[in-house]
């Protein structure tokens, strides 16, 4: 007799998709409380992000009368912030979203290749007041559980010579090669790039260290991690960008809007190259984003938080698949 499939059953329990809806509830009152707008954009758009650590799913849809010849590609969305940002400068003011994304290549006990982010935009919030914000957030959102929880501020530079005694503006490539082989990356490849090794090192030592006993907030990330984060104005080797960790546990990313349609360019036309130098699939940048911001994208504040990691604080939960209902492999 052939064992029974029991893959139609979710992983989460009632419990845990009741205690989903209390979060998702919570949330929308947060911001209604706030007179953010609720917004939806799409999940399936025209172009792909230029990110190296971010892998964007293909979709294909046939033309005319299903001509596979006249298929055109579109991909899944890995956060709504391009189309967020394109409304931001039509006008929208102070917006939200709760929506499902999908990153390709994501898989892991933190990892599911679709998960939910609530993901906002503040016009003329600096970086520290959008931490204040997400804290009230993540307090509201984890209920008792956040009660006995401090927080801590410090900046990405710090973090590290307080995990590694080094400091990651100026320490030499060499050293910080020999710092990875030790924890553990002995293939790690005398060509590597400084920030695959920065990167490494934050995902494998700094972060794990990180919101142990609460909320850290992790500020001023290196000038070439900036992604779509202002400069500071203060120190040019750093980015306006923040990350909150707790549990040890990344749970957020947020950014000083870059609103430049020039310097956006010119960091989507380094990610060009650095994925050809990585052998990455070669990606167009976003024309309608730049062209946003070639209108005029206000001055303002977004973050993104992973409401799955959230809820997996909230609950005590070890795994991604305890707070889902169906992970990718029942999907």
């Amino acid at each position: 007799m052939s064992p029974v499939d029991e893959s139609w059953r979710p992983t989460a329990t009632r419990e845990m998709l009741q205690l989903r809806a209390r979060l998702l509830a919570r949330g929308r009152s947060f911001f209604a409380a706030r007179g953010v707008l609720e917004v939806d954009t799409p999940v399936v758009v025209n172009a792909a992000v230029t990110d190296v650590h971010l892998h964007s799913a293909r979709v294909s849809f046939a033309g005319p009368e299903g001509e596979a010849a006249s298929q055109v590609d579109f991909f899944l969305h890995t956060s709504p912030e391009y189309a967020m940002k394109r409304l931001l400068a039509a006008g929208s003011g102070d917006i939200y979203q709760i929506c499902h994304v999908v990153r390709a290549l994501e898989r892991g006990r933190l990892h599911n290749a679709e998960f939910t982010l609530i993901e906002w935009y503040r016009e003329g919030f600096t970086l520290e007041a959008l931490m204040d914000e997400v804290e009230a957030l993540v307090r509201e959102l984890l209920g008792a559980a956040a009660a006995p929880m401090t927080a801590e501020r410090i900046s990405y530079q710090d973090a590290f010579l307080r995990e590694l005694a080094v400091d990651p503006f100026t320490v030499a490539l060499p050293q910080l090669l020999a710092l990875a082989r030790q924890h553990g990356y002995q293939s790690a490849a005398e060509t590597a790039a400084r920030d695959e090794l920065l990167e490494l090192l934050m995902s494998v030592v700094v972060g794990p260290k990180l919101g142990l006993s609460g909320l850290s907030f992790v500020h001023r990330y290196p000038a070439t991690q900036a992604a779509l984060a202002r400069l500071d104005p203060q120190d040019p080797r750093a980015a306006l960008r923040f990350e909150l960790y707790g549990g040890g546990v990344e749970l957020a990313n947020g950014f000083d809007e870059l609103a430049s349609e020039a310097e956006q360019r010119a960091r989507f036309e380094q990610d060009v190259r650095e994925r050809a130098r990585r052998g990455l699939p070669e990606l167009a940048p976003d024309e309608r984003l730049l062209a946003a911001l070639a209108a005029g994208l206000p001055p303002c504040a977004g973050v993104a938080l992973g409401l799955d990691r959230t809820l997996m604080l909230a609950a005590g939960a070890a795994r991604i698949d305890d707070v889902l209902a169906f992970p990718i492999e029942r999907a």
